[in-house]
This record gives structure tokens, sequence and C-alpha cells, in this order.
């Protein structure tokens, strides 16, 4: 009962607390009182009550005198928690505090100083470094530690030579977090410390110098497994610092060390289970070092902290082919930034004996992961990935990836190839295996896509006419001219394209019959072969072409003029009325370069699509001068759309600037 009692007056204390109104009288001191309390709940409610009240400068004298209650350790430490929580209105009375003639006052606003983490504090805290109190300089170095600059990290680094061996540690530990390298002379006779040793390893860590590998990598073979845990750590910083090039000597050294290590396979792997980041870094570089295959799970699972992914990768890129098959034959237990490393590395490491494992990736459901397995497959080299590969040609989510994974193959096992393919074109054709063919068999595919070009089945007809500009372009060009009178607008637009890709001289009497064509797509193909072989013939029929009703159309004709690099003035301006924002867009776009497009982007500020606003804004900051800085400036006043307003910012910004 009495208990139930106690909690129901803690719980009336705490909501009393709650319910303080910040800008009511008396409000200060309650909750100042509210930080005596007993409770814990009532105390952090007061300290969050004051972060809230007006005046945190006033706020902030008050909380400074609770630190110096002795006896009201709650209090204080709630106090304490307050002045963090108050910011930088804070910093001038806790500076003040550590010229108090107590030092226990003096350590407690170094404390403090260094949870605010402000800059502004570094100053008083440099200062602070010559109290007479040894726990108030620790204090004043841990602080640093958290907010220094250069400035505070020279003074700190002078303190690597005082007596005490506090303060080094102290010290040590404030350059390791400030990633503030000392001189190698000073670290040295710190590692033979216990007391110190593993502080001076952490900095020894940050020193890119072959000396301090060589330190380090003697660490690795020490008698005492926390001693060669230190070393492992400033090996996985170290790598981070030095120069690339010395990476092979490092990876020699560090194999030889390791040798000498009886259990130097179960060390490396016991270290990836450690929570320091540094430590697994180490771990990596050991794992490479050894170029033991048994460490490839662990090494891949270190995926999981992003800062390592690099170093995992390369690290499963040395451990060679047998890792790649553990990490194949384990694939399912692996977490998925595990089984994205190890997919990276198998691109490096796949041989013809990947092939049953790469194949089984192929029935996964991540279509990543089985794109991955796709471009190995085609990297082993060997006959067997033919049929799983050209199984694919029919799947549209890899069919791309096969095709260009059969090129690769096709490098080593051309015969191999061709006669996979050859069977599944007569099997059942697909656009996917003619490009296949043709990319595998060159010259000779020629007389296959020809037949192909007469199929009578129009996506082959298309796809046989594609892959021939591919082998030999005046192949591509005479089945071309055929194309164009297709019975299939999806043949004659196949035509229009490859017309524009050879860019013959003859192009624009051919594509003349395609504009004019019947189906929308083929037009579409014809205006941007037109744009693509840049002949200037069918200049007047693409500038009628920009009043088009379709946007699609109409834009694209904008677009090929701009490629053609003819776009009158008075066609420009044309498309810029255009009732689709895409052909204004293209306009904008293709008048970027000259003054006219300058002009037109200015007017264009006011346009009733927010897009295009702001692509005008990004056209008159990419091509504008000074002159266009008002008008930009006035659209920025008005504008209520936030990218926009964005866009328009920019160019304000750019165009002062000029």
């Amino acid at each position: 009962m009495t208990n139930a009692h106690s909690l129901q007056e803690e719980e009336v204390r705490y909501q009393t607390v709650l319910g303080l109104d910040p800008a009511g009288k008396g409000t200060l001191e309650a909750l100042i009182t509210g930080l005596h309390d007993e409770s814990w709940r009532v105390r952090r409610a007061a300290a969050e009550g004051l972060r809230r009240l007006p005046a945190p400068g006033e706020v902030a004298s008050r909380l400074v005198s609770v630190l110096g209650e002795r006896g009201e350790t709650g209090a204080r430490n709630a106090a304490a928690e307050a002045l963090v929580g108050l910011g930088d209105a804070s910093v001038a009375p806790l500076v003040r505090l550590l010229a108090h003639a107590d030092p226990d006052q003096r350590k407690f606003a170094a404390d403090i100083l260094g949870q605010l983490g402000r800059r502004s504090a570094e100053g008083a805290l440099v200062g602070a470094l010559a109290d007479p109190d040894l726990n108030v300089r620790v204090s004043a170095v841990e602080a640093l530690g958290h907010v220094g600059s250069e400035v505070g990290a020279r003074a700190v680094e002078h303190l690597l030579k005082e007596p005490s061996a506090l303060l080094r540690l102290a010290a040590l530990e404030a350059l390791a977090q400030l990633q503030w390298p000392p001189p190698l002379p000073v670290v040295v006779p710190m590692l033979t410390e216990p007391q110190l040793r593993r502080s001076a390893y952490r900095v020894l860590g940050l020193i890119p110098q072959m000396a301090a590998t060589e330190l380090i990598i003697r660490g690795l073979s020490h008698e005492s497994r926390a001693t060669r845990e230190a070393a492992l750590s400033a090996l996985g910083t170290q790598v981070g610092v030095v120069d690339a090039s010395l990476r092979s000597e490092i990876d020699i050294e560090v194999r030889t060390a390791l040798k000498r290590l009886p259990e130097a396979v179960a060390f490396v792997s016991k270290a990836f289970e450690a929570e320091e980041v540094s430590l697994r870094a180490g771990a990596l570089v050991a794992a490479g070092a050894l170029r033991e295959a048994s460490l490839a799970v662990q090494v891949a699972e270190a995926a999981r902290e992003d800062r390592l992914l690099r170093e995992v990768i390369r690290t499963l890129s040395r451990l060679g082919s047998d890792a790649g098959r553990e990490l194949l034959g384990r694939m399912a237990e692996l977490s998925l930034p595990a089984r994205a490393a190890a997919a990276q590395a198998l691109l490096e490491l796949a041989d013809p004996s990947y092939v049953p494992a790469l194949s089984a990736l192929l029935e996964w459901a991540e279509d990543d992961l089985r794109a991955v397995a796709v471009k190995a497959l085609g990297r082993t080299q060997s006959q067997d990935a033919v049929r799983p590969l050209v199984m694919l040609l029919d799947e549209p989510a890899l069919a791309g990836a096969a095709v260009r994974a059969l090129g690769v193959l096709s490098g080593g096992c051309r015969e191999a190839v061709l006669r996979g393919l050859e069977e599944a074109m007569e099997r059942h054709p697909s656009p996917a295996a003619v490009a296949a063919f043709a990319h595998a068999g060159g010259v000779t595919a020629l007389p296959t896509l020809r037949r192909l070009a007469r199929d009578a089945e129009p996506l082959l007809r298309a796809a046989a006419l594609d892959a021939a500009v591919d082998v030999d372009p005046s192949v591509g060009l005479e089945l071309a001219r055929g194309a164009l009178v297709d019975e299939s607008s999806r043949v004659r637009a196949a035509g229009a394209r490859a017309v524009g890709r050879v860019g013959d001289k003859l192009a624009s009497a051919l594509l003349k019959r395609a504009l004019q064509d019947e189906d929308i797509a083929v037009q579409l193909a014809a205006v941007e072969a037109l744009g693509e072989c840049g002949t200037t013939e069918r200049v007047p029929d693409l500038e009628v072409l920009v009043t088009h009703p379709d946007g699609a159309l109409a834009g694209r004709a904008v677009r090929a003029l701009a490629r053609i690099s003819i776009v009158r003035p008075d066609v420009l301006r044309e498309a810029a009325h255009h009732a689709d924002a895409e052909v204004v867009k293209a306009a904008l776009q293709a008048g970027a370069v000259s003054a006219e497009g300058v002009a037109l982007a200015i007017e264009l500020l006011g346009h009733s699509g927010w897009d295009v606003r702001a692509a005008a804004a990004r056209v008159l900051g990419d091509s504008g001068g000074k002159e266009c800085l008002n008008a930009v400036r006035i659209a920025l006043e008005a504008e209520q759309d936030t990218l926009a307003r964005r866009a328009l910012s920019d160019a304000a910004d750019r165009l002062s600037r000029r």
C-alpha cells in the first residue's frame, strides 16, 4: 500500500512538472526544484522542461549554480543533462566555470563542454590543459577529443611527453578521435608501456609511413592477444590512409608475420566478431594476405558495414577460386549485403568449375543477383555455360544480359555458342537470340539474317534488320530499303532506324516516305533517324512537324533539328508555344546555345507549367548573362513551387557571380 501511495505521489509530481507553463511566472525555480526530486522520471522531465524556457542564457547560469551543490548527485547530473540540451547558450557559463576555485567544478565544466561538442569552447579547453589539477586536465583533453581542430590537436599532442601516464593515455585517445597522427618517434616508446600500448597502436594506424606499418606488423605476432588485436585494428585503420601502391608490399609483410603465428586463422576469424570496425577492417587485410578460403563467408559478412564494402570485395577477390566455390555453395545463408559483395567478387573469380553453382543461382528470385550470375557465366569461358544462357534469351528481364554474356563467352568458345544459338533459333527463334547470334557470328551470320529478314514473324524481321546493321552496314541498308515498304509498322520503323544509323547519302530520300507513314511510330523513327544521320534536305519537313498536335512527334522534331544544328528563331518560337509542355522544354533545350533561346527562356519564366519555369531557369543559369539576373529574381519572388524555386535560386546564384 505504501509503495502504491509512493508511486501515486511520484506520478502527481511528474505530471505537475510536465504541466508547467514555460512562460509562466516561477516556472524556472519550479523546474530547478524538480531537478532535485528523488525520482529520475521527474528529474528528467524537469531537465527537458528547462530546455523549452525563454531566456536560455539565464537558465544556463541558474543550472551552473546547481552543479556546485555537493551531495546532490542526482540534481547535478540532471543539470548537466539540461545544459547539454540548451546547446550554445550553455557555452559561456561553462567556460566561466572553468575558472572556478573548486577543481570539482572545473572538471564538471570540461566534461559538459565535451558533451556539447561546440568548437567555440576550444580556446578555453586548451587553456584548461594547464590546470593545476590533473583530473581537470584529463577532462579537458577528453573534451578536446570531441571539439578540437588543428589548434586543439597540437595542444593535446604536446601532452604526450608529460610524465603522467593517465594524461598521456587521454591524449592518445583524443588524438585518435581527432584523426591526428603524432610524430612516430613520440609514439614508439609508448608501444612498450602496457597501460598505453593499445591507444598507442590506435594512433600508429593514423601514420601513413611504411616504418609505422612495420611496427604494426611486428605487433601481429606479439605473444599477447590484446596486443595482436590492437595491431590488427591499427592495420585496419592504416590501409585506409597509406598510398595504394604500398598495398602489395603490406600484404606480403602481413602474410609473413601471420605465418609465424600458429593460430593465425583462428585469430583472424575471431576478429571478425568484434564490435570495433577498425578491427574488422584489419581482419579483412589479414584474411586477404593469408588467402584463406575458409574465411570467405566471414569476409563476405563484413560487408554489412558499408564502410568496409570496398575492402570486402578486394579481399574476396584475393581468396581465390576455392573461396568462390565456398560462397556459391552457401549463398542462401548469406545476409543481403554479404550476398551482393560475394556476387561482385564472383565476377573476378569465375572459372569453368563455377557453372553448376551459377546456373543454380538463376533459379533465385532476386533479379540483380541473377544478373550477376548471368555475367559471371559469360566469364567462365566454359561450353557448359552456353545452354543456361541461351535458355534466358526468352526471359525479358535477363535477355539483354544473356546476349552480352554470350558475346563474352564467344571469345573463348565461339563454335559452341554459335551451335547453341542455331539450335535455339531452329527451335524457337526470338529477337534476343537473333541479336546474340549476330554478335557471336559476325559476318558468318549474314545469310541467316537475310533469311530471317523475310520471316513471317514481324518481330524477327525487325530484329534481323537491327542485327544486320551492326554486322555489315551495307547489308543493313540493303535490307532497310525493303523494310521501309513492309506491311508491318514495326519493321518499317526498324527500317527507318537502320537508315539513320547507316547515314547513307540516300537517307533523305529513303526517309521521306517514312515521314509520311500512316503509323506514328514509323514517323517517330524517321524523325529520330534524320537527327541521327544529320541530313539537311528534310529540314523543312521537320520544321512543319514542330507544330504537329502530337507532342511526341513535335518534341522529337525539335530535338532532331537541334542535332542537325538548324533551329531557326521563328521555328523555336513556334515550338515554345506548343500546348505540350514537353515540346516547350525541348525548345528551351534547343535554344540554350543562342541569344534567341535565352530571350525565350526569360519569357517562359511566366509559363503556367512549373516544370517549364524550372527548365527556363536552368537555361538561364547555364547560358544567360548578368542582364538576366533581375528577371530571375522577380520570378523567384513570385514563385510558389518548391522545385521551380530551387532552380530559380540556383540560376540567380550563378548569374550573380558573372
